[in-house]
């Protein structure tokens, strides 16, 4: 090491540290030192300069958070670490090293972290393109296999190995998982950062490929910081007591979750499961504390009540569809007597949907309809405007009302025709349809929580997992269709 580097070494060690999430603090969370705010919502009015102007320039900008000495010296740094000259336990070292550099720093220094990784490892354009001339005028020859082979590889960026030197570490992947959260809120403002994040996005499916988790079964009996864990990650119905996260965890009752080997004590996703005689359609027994536990002699129904991710680092990384296939048949194997498989599902994106549509929606109404619905809202003519002021009281409406069954009629054409770039609009519709399942019953005030109220005005939506017709199912919405139950298709508007 040179003098210059000793001391730009010495003088970063007197700068103001700030500790982060997890690797500072077993408390978790995203770190938010240095931060006044949400990044997405801060004033970025200032034009930045680029990372390489920032490179060659001798004095920081104010709003800048590393000088240039310190950005140059940081991007040696990461080009050390993948010196092609180094060992691996060498190379392990120098990651190791930054890895301690990073939990010290301010987000703003982190964040000048990831534009060195993403803009200044990249791939060689000209070995790219001269690699793909090759490979285009090898196809049809015996040279094309070869070729192919040596355009593939001159398109992989530095920034990969990158990534895989941090990964050996005992505690690497848990910290790219975290990194590529703390990322997650700069992505919108900041399209710097998007060849870093898709890269590893791109890792992250590899490393957590299905065939490499272990599904396990989380019960009352786990260790206390797992189901505490159960309590921190569940994003459906929060649990609102250890009472309560007994209840699901009782007897009639299954949790599974997706564990990684290099992170055994932290579930990817997991699943809830209530084991009934019948398809449920109100959520609120199956979240009484007081209710007895089911006879599981009885049980011919497995009803998934609640599906959590938790780990924002890991986004678009995809395991729910292969965790409800193994847990299907996991509880096939222990209860034989279950023959239907069902989801009871919110509908989070309906009402905000419904305010933006409710006026084409009333336009394809029936004339007969709209007369009736007046009456119900008070308005003659309704408005979309009466109408949606009237459904905010949902829960006083009998059920001849003509407000209910619109509403039921708008749900049914959101979860059965709306789809926008030939997927399904609401995000957990996207998520069971994709799968295979089948938009079977509308459930009126299956939560009436504020919650629910608030997402879908109580409604709540079964998914219907029918194993024979899953493959049918997914080539449907493939071609533009999405399956649905008779009584949903009868509920969807007839266009004159």
């Amino acid at each position: 090491m040179n003098t210059a580097s000793w001391i730009s070494r010495q003088v970063t060690r007197l700068l103001p540290i700030v500790q982060p999430n997890r690797w500072a603090s077993k408390g978790g969370g995203n770190a938010r030192a240095g931060m006044d705010s949400d990044p997405a919502s801060r004033d970025h009015a200032q034009v930045e300069r680029s990372t390489r102007d920032r490179l060659a320039a001798n004095l920081r900008h104010k709003a800048e958070a590393m000088s240039p000495r310190m950005l140059r010296r940081t991007l040696e740094e990461l080009r050390d670490t993948i010196d092609p000259r180094i060992s691996e336990v060498e190379g392990g070292r120098r990651a190791q090293v930054l890895i301690q550099s990073y939990t010290r720093a301010t987000i703003e220094r982190r964040r000048d972290m990831w534009l060195l990784m993403s803009e200044m490892f990249t791939a060689d354009p000209e070995k790219i393109k001269t690699a793909q001339a090759k490979f285009a005028a090898a196809v049809g020859t015996p040279d094309e296999a070869a070729a192919e082979v040596q355009y593939r590889r001159a398109t992989v960026s530095p920034r990969r190995r990158l990534l895989q030197r941090f990964s050996v570490l005992p505690e690497g992947i848990r910290f790219l998982v975290d990194v590529r959260a703390e990322m997650q809120p700069w992505l919108k403002q900041d399209k710097r950062l998007q060849a870093l994040d898709v890269e590893m996005e791109y890792m992250f499916s590899t490393w957590f490929d299905v065939g490499f988790l272990e599904l396990r079964r989380i019960s009352w009996d786990s260790p206390a910081s797992l189901v505490e864990k159960l309590i921190k990650y569940e994003a459906v119905h929060d649990i609102r007591s250890w009472d309560d996260v007994k209840n699901r965890l009782d007897s009639d009752r299954r949790c599974y979750g997706f564990f990684h080997p290099r992170l055994p004590d932290e579930p990817l996703i997991f699943v809830e499961v209530a084991l009934i005689e019948h398809m449920a359609e109100s959520i609120t027994p199956l979240l009484d504390e007081k209710a007895a536990a089911a006879d599981l002699d009885k049980a011919t129904w497995a009803i998934f009540y609640s599906i959590s991710n938790t780990q924002n680092g890991l986004r678009g990384v995809s395991f729910g569809d292969s965790l409800i296939k193994r847990v299907v048949e996991t509880l096939s194997s222990e209860f034989p007597r279950l023959k239907h498989f069902s989801t009871l599902s919110p509908i989070p994106g309906l009402r905000k949907w419904l305010g933006q549509n409710a006026q084409r929606l009333l336009a394809i109404t029936p004339e007969k309809d709209r007369i009736e619905l007046g009456r119900a809202a008070g308005f003659e003519p309704p408005t979309a405007a009466h109408l949606l002021r009237a459904l905010e009281h949902v829960a006083t409406l009998d059920a001849r009302s003509p407000l209910r069954r619109w509403l039921l009629q708008c749900a049914a054409q959101y979860l059965g025709h709306e789809l926008i770039e030939g997927k399904p609009v609401d995000p957990v519709a996207r998520f069971h349809l994709g799968n295979g399942a089948r938009v079977e019953r509308l459930n009126w005030l299956g939560d009436p929580s504020a919650k629910g109220l608030q997402q879908s005005y109580g409604l709540m939506v079964n998914y219907l997992y029918d194993l024979k017709r899953l493959d049918r199912n997914r080539a449907q919405l493939a071609e533009g269709g999405i399956a649905v139950a008779g009584a949903i298709e009868e509920l969807q508007f007839r266009v004159q």
